[in-house]
């Protein structure tokens, strides 16, 4: 099932910056009426004067995704949507023992948890009328676990599962609703400064500007996965490898050392 996002109502969590402010310029200039949610009320006002400036509409409303009652209460002020994309994320980079107990809570609750909150405000509109998508915003992480990040990659594995059995649950109910779960390497925004590839080739850092494109063709094209970039698709394969084996390529390939300068935002 194709989205046009022509007349669209696409709401975007975290929407302030980064690929979430792309995502809301871009889907503004095929016509869209988005709608931004953000923690920072100045982000995503920001945002939305960009969008106003150009042509384009936008609300923006201050909401904190890990709050069931603000995403309960804000929701019912913004009424229904065609399309949600599950967007806001945060990462520590810290090593299990020097991660603090708030910082894995908070990694959790945004990541892992908002989903539900977010996506049980919504689906039930998109479900009435058979139409809508929830994107999911996963990682390679959630793919293939990654030193330095035990909550991150974990609560990431979390996200996909999430989306994907959200997708078997649509389709088996034949509710013409859609699940699409992307799943991108490192990207340019800043919030993964400092890490780095051994293999440029196989694994680049992503632009920024590129991924947002991916997904809005992607989003109008209904489909059900976006993994970026194609060689990330092949390395679940390797589980099929007894572990010390499957450990050896991962270090090879340098996942486990991308971590090692990191310094984010």
């Amino acid at each position: 099932m194709r989205h046009d996002l022509r007349n669209a109502r696409i709401l975007i969590t975290g929407g302030g910056n980064g690929i979430g402010r792309l995502l809301a310029l871009k889907s503004a200039a095929r016509g869209a009426h988005v709608i931004v949610w953000d923690l920072s009320a100045e982000s995503g006002e920001k945002v939305a004067e960009e969008i106003r400036a150009k042509g384009g509409t936008c609300d923006a409303y201050t909401v904190d995704v890990t709050n069931r009652e603000d995403v309960a209460l804000t929701a019912e002020k913004v009424g229904d949507i065609d399309i949600l994309v599950n967007n806001a994320g945060v990462v520590t980079g810290k090593p299990l023992l020097e991660a603090s107990e708030s910082e894995i809570d908070r990694t959790f609750d945004v990541n892992t948890k908002s989903l539900y909150w977010t996506t049980r405000a919504f689906l039930g509109g998109m479900v009435e009328r058979r139409k809508g998508m929830v994107v999911t915003v996963a990682s390679a992480a959630g793919m293939v676990g990654v030193a330095k990040q035990t909550d991150y990659s974990a609560s990431k594995f979390a996200a996909f599962g999430f989306a994907e059995s959200l997708r078997a649950e649509l389709q088996k109910s034949r509710s013409g609703v859609d699940s699409l779960v992307v799943c991108p390497f490192y990207i340019d925004t800043g919030m993964f400064d400092g890490v780095q590839t051994k293999f440029p080739l196989l694994l680049p850092i992503l632009h920024e500007d590129d991924v947002a494109e991916k997904m809005v063709a992607a989003i109008e094209a209904g489909k059900k996965q976006l993994i970026m970039p194609p060689f990330v698709r092949y390395l679940p394969a390797a589980r099929l490898l007894p572990a010390p084996a499957f450990d050896k390529l991962m270090n090879f390939l340098g996942v486990n050392n991308t971590m090692d300068e990191f310094h984010g935002r």
